[in-house]
């Protein structure tokens, strides 16, 4: 007699919260969050140094990791970060395949969001082992222009392009109604934190989170701006995104506080590396 696909589904979601559950899979999780804060840490010291006129640049994730990649030790700290965007990544596709979080009510939004972020850093992730393998420092050929321009001369690829900017500047929306709602500190075991640290992650979060909306919304605007002028010169990723604030009015001023949150973001992920409840 054939199984019922409710008595297949059943042992499955079983044994994905043994897995969830387990102090292995916490452990790899949590490394993630270092592995991403780490990520926007780079991103935002270079940035602010750059505001600040002391060296620095503008970059993405791209860029981050291969800074690593350049430090002594650079190999050693990159096969960390790579093992922590592989945790990162596993634990967002665990999070998307089950549909529930932390209070198992997760909505189907929720699991969508898990699964692109899930997507995002197991690509990170790859990064970093072709940059230990000597093949994923160089060339632009995954640029926001170059993977534009390409998407453009699809039928219908100035839609395609329209619409993925209109998706960035939701995802942008939504970083800033997390950080001026403070909803995220539902995700975080706020129970378990003193008083000066409730406020401290609370504040930060809502810093880093409003700066991602800024560049998530940039990077949204510039490829909206792509499509209407069919000129896919003009999309830009976080590192371009930067840049515009920086070439902008009160340039300095403006990327200096953008990195500023970035940097507060960077921070908030090491806080969940330790509250964030798995």
């Amino acid at each position: 007699m054939a199984s019922s696909p409710q008595g297949v589904v059943q042992p499955v979601a079983a044994g994905g919260d043994k897995v969830v559950q387990s102090d292995s899979f916490e452990a790899l999780a949590r490394a993630g969050f270092l592995a991403r804060g780490a990520v926007y840490a780079i991103i935002g010291v270079l940035a602010i140094k750059l505001a600040f006129g002391t060296g620095g640049k503008t970059t993405d994730q791209r860029g981050a990791l291969k800074t690593v990649a350049e430090q002594p030790f650079g190999k050693v700290l990159l096969i960390l970060l790579a093992i922590g965007l592989a945790g990162y990544a596993l634990w967002r596709f665990v999070h998307a395949a089950l549909g529930h979080g932390p209070e198992r009510n997760d909505s189907g939004l929720d699991r969508v969001t898990a699964l692109c972020s899930g997507i995002v850093y197991a690509g990170l992730c790859a990064l970093a082992v072709l940059i230990l393998l000597g093949s994923g420092g160089g060339g632009n050929s995954t640029s926001p222009d170059k993977t534009t321009g390409g998407v453009l001369g699809w039928t219908g690829g100035t839609w395609l392009v329209g619409l993925a900017g209109l998706v960035m500047m939701g995802v942008g929306a939504y970083q800033g109604f997390r950080g001026v709602t403070h909803d995220f500190l539902r995700d975080s075991k706020s129970e378990q934190m003193g008083p000066a640290t409730r406020t401290a992650v609370k504040w930060i979060g809502t810093f880093g989170l409003l700066a991602r909306m800024v560049v998530f919304v940039l990077v949204g605007v510039f490829l909206i701006k792509a499509a209407l002028e069919y000129d896919p010169s003009e999309a830009v990723g976080i590192d371009g995104a930067l840049a515009k604030l920086a070439n902008g009015p009160q340039g300095p001023l403006l990327l200096g506080i953008v990195a500023a949150g970035l940097i507060a973001f960077a921070i908030y992920s090491f806080s969940d590396a330790r509250y964030r409840r798995i």
